[in-house]
């Protein structure tokens, strides 16, 4: 792997960017991230390494799995190099386990093509400060193809790039979303759990605490400076509360358009995860991680806008949802998508324990207004109203969820598809409804056969992931569970 290796003649980070700039905020006005707390401009960067400091620049960008990737730069040789040459790595980080083994089967990279170099581009309006960690500041990066200087489109940030594009192009809209992310915190450190197996894990509460401000006050040590440091880092909070689970607990940023706000994310999941390590503890982002609690969810929530304009809002009623015809077809195609698409929302084998009858996680497809019993539930009114979707994990790729409700959502619009009548009652106890997909292996065959999935994506990225998932579900079907050992190692 070589470190600042130059480009392909001709080509440089600046001069990709020109190509790829983002668009204006949904305000209609110029989007001035800079200007947010902890966002660096390269000036600033400059200037911060000319006083000591920063020192470090982590440069990163995400796998498939939505894990963070890369290189620490010194500041001084990150300002001299990689923002103009970029930086290289191996291709088989986008073709590898979670285990970081290579996996044979992939086209992009494999032994036979060598595992060559990927070309990693800074983007710059992603650059801050990363203020939970000693003088370093971060910065996501882009994969861009050698030959082509192209974004590489099997990179998830590709993906929802491209999505991000296909809204503008369709009709000059600007996709405008937030995540909520919700986690369990456990007094055993990171290294203990692990040296558990993960088992008999002590969470930092005793309590369900929904909303609970005491035991959200037990929790301060962790939450107040995860909150500190988020807003510190370009990545603005509006609260944390406590969650249904014991030790659970939601921490919420402020919504953006969507290629930001799936970089909030995973600059808010990273803090998190580095900060639990610096205190001696252990945060999960699992679905799932204890049959006895509730999952962890990712609501994911969309709109979007044109000129300054929420286009969900409109004169239609329908369920008395005030909404726009552009709001119904997304929906439309959205609910229509989902089961071909669901392993970008639920990409884990354990991501489909979540959805259990009486958990607020959904099991039957359906819409309907403030109902938390929906997989689709409709918020707001006028320039806030919104579409919330309850389906994704906390362990789900923010890059490729988004992916999946934008092209869905988008092909509604096209094709004007309407959405069935909408739910009023306990989504739960309906029968008649489609069902989610149960499991992994389920959903990944509704992929792997998705002539939808495979246009949106092109083929050569739906082979890609539908080896993916496929590898994933193989690794579990080989496994042997503790639930097989404690059914059958004495009884049978």
């Amino acid at each position: 792997m070589i470190l600042g290796r130059p480009p392909a003649r001709g080509h440089s980070s600046a001069r990709f960017y020109s190509s790829f700039r983002q668009q204006k905020s949904f305000s209609g006005a110029a989007h001035t991230e800079s200007k947010l707390k902890g966002k660096l401009s390269l000036e600033q960067l400059k200037k911060l390494t000319e006083d000591d400091e920063i020192s470090t620049v982590v440069v990163a960008f995400t796998d498939n799995y939505g894990r963070l990737l890369g290189k620490r730069y010194t500041a001084r040789f990150f300002l001299e190099s990689a923002i103009t040459d970029g930086l290289h790595a191996c291709s088989y980080l986008l073709a590898t386990d979670m285990n970081m083994d290579p996996v044979p089967g992939y086209r992009f990279a494999s032994w036979q093509l060598g595992y060559g170099d990927i070309h990693l581009v800074p983007d710059l309006r992603t650059l801050r400060v990363a203020s939970w960690l000693e003088n370093t500041a971060l910065v996501l990066c882009d994969v861009v193809d050698e030959k082509s200087h192209e974004l590489s489109p099997h990179a998830p940030r590709s993906i929802l790039r491209n999505q991000v594009k296909a809204a503008k192009e369709l009709d000059d809209m600007v996709p405008m979303g937030a995540s909520e992310l919700e986690y369990f915190l456990f007094q055993d450190d990171f290294e203990e759990a692990k040296e558990k197996r993960y088992h008999n894990l002590k969470p930092v509460g005793w309590h369900r605490e929904d909303y609970h401000i005491l035991q959200g006050t037990r929790e301060e040590f962790f939450n107040g400076p995860a909150r500190r440091h988020l807003e510190a880092s370009g990545v603005p909070v509006e609260n944390s509360k406590g969650e249904y689970g014991v030790g659970q607990h939601e921490l919420n940023v402020s919504y953006a358009e969507t290629l930001e706000m799936a970089d909030r994310h995973v600059v808010y999941k990273q803090c998190l995860k580095e900060l639990a390590e610096s205190l001696g503890v252990a945060v999960t982002f699992m679905a799932k991680p204890d049959v006895t609690q509730p999952g962890s969810s990712c609501h994911i929530h969309l709109s979007l806008w044109k000129k300054g304009e929420n286009i969900f809002q409109g004169t239609n009623s329908v369920a008395s949802v005030l909404c726009s015809d552009e709001f119904r077809w997304f929906l439309g195609g959205w609910m229509k998508h989902t089961p071909e698409m669901m392993v970008f929302y639920a990409p884990n084998v354990n991501s489909y324990k979540r959805y259990c009858v009486g958990s607020f996680a959904p099991t039957n497809i359906a819409w309907s207004h403030d109902n938390r019993t929906a997989p689709f539930r409709i918020l707001g009114s006028g320039k806030s109203l919104r579409i919330e979707c309850r389906l994704p994990g906390a362990d789900c790729n923010p890059y490729l969820a988004f992916s999946a409700a934008l092209a869905s959502g988008l092909d509604g619009i096209r094709n004007k598809i309407e959405p069935p009548a909408p739910f009023e009652g306990n989504v739960y106890q309906a029968d008649k409804l489609p069902q989610i997909p149960q499991s992994l292996g389920e959903a990944v065959e509704l992929f792997s056969s998705s002539d939808f999935a495979r246009t949106t994506l092109g083929e050569d990225v739906h082979h890609h992931y539908t080896h993916f998932f496929k590898t994933e579900n193989h690794a579990f079907s080989q496994s042997v569970t503790d639930w097989e050992k404690n059914r059958y190692f004495e009884q049978i």
